[in-house]
């Protein structure tokens, strides 16, 4: 997958991106990343992204003419930088083959198909889709991903016609686009074939299934009296898949019940949570 990102100051990205999984997937040619830096298309001695808004009022306006010129110049330039497929799915073995291991069904294909796509652009703004797991596996699906990130009091209106979606991260303000990318970017790559180390990665994790996690332990077993649940010492694989799958119900239905709300659940499952309510717990 191809990610870009077009900000006033995309020296942000450097500690996140090169960094942890971010890195580890750069490395294994998963991931292309490229931080474009907006006043590359300024033609003022100044470099000027921003200006006064019209009508007046407090901050700045991020102009739409860099914008509209450095887009039209990442789309010309599509298929330069493009990465390699690795070399282990496009042998057909390896994890990045495997169908178990991939979080979302369908993401990133080829990089010869990646060669030939514009990207898929996305503004981060507070009027934008929702962010949740379901976009991360959406986007994850595309080959190349562009991030206009704003700044300052905001982006002149005209700019988001350029945009394919828009998404919020929530009912709060940053002081940049750039933070909220960051964000998405790592949501969404993790979702890849090949990122994470474990062959069901991201599968157990909250909201892969809908649902918030079970809780996780780990050494020593008992930390100033306070005890791992025995069935997880136990060996037997389908108590521990039950117990799991029974605390993964019980969490979300006491921290985020909105979750079950319109939820297909099986039986078994609809009968524990009855047993919640009925309980009281």
């Amino acid at each position: 997958m191809i990610i870009e990102t077009l900000s006033t100051f995309p020296d942000m990205y450097e500690s996140v991106m090169g960094a942890s999984m971010m890195r580890i997937a750069q490395e294994k040619g998963i991931l292309d990343f490229k931080a474009h830096d907006l006043r590359d298309w300024t033609h003022d001695r100044h470099r000027t992204t921003d200006d006064e808004p019209y009508g007046g009022g407090d901050g700045l306006v991020m102009k739409c003419a860099p914008i509209f010129e450095a887009y039209e110049s990442l789309c010309a330039a599509t298929g330069k930088g493009s990465i390699a497929a690795p070399a282990e799915s496009a042998q057909g073995e390896g994890p990045a083959a495997s169908a178990e291991q991939a979080p979302c069904e369908g993401s990133a294909s080829a990089a010869a198909d990646q060669a030939a796509s514009k990207p898929y652009t996305i503004f981060l703004a507070p009027q934008g889709r929702r962010f949740d797991d379901a976009c991360a596996c959406e986007l994850a699906k595309q080959d190349r991903l562009l991030f206009i990130c704003g700044h300052y009091e905001g982006i002149d209106e005209r700019a988001y016609t350029l945009a394919d979606e828009v998404i919020s991260l929530g009912d709060y303000v940053l002081t940049s686009g750039e933070l909220a990318s960051m964000v998405v970017i790592d949501a969404v790559v993790r979702k890849l074939p090949g990122v994470l180390g474990a062959e069901t990665g991201a599968l157990g994790e909250s909201f892969a299934d809908g649902l918030l996690e079970y809780p996780q332990y780990t050494r020593p077993a008992n930390f100033n009296g306070m005890e791992v649940p025995a069935v997880l010492l136990s060996g037997n694989h389908g108590a521990v898949d039950r117990w799991r799958r029974e605390q993964s119900l019980e969490r979300t239905y006491r921290l985020r019940p909105d979750l079950l709300e319109g939820m297909e659940l099986p039986d078994a499952d609809r009968a524990f949570l009855q047993s919640l309510s009925t309980e009281g717990r």
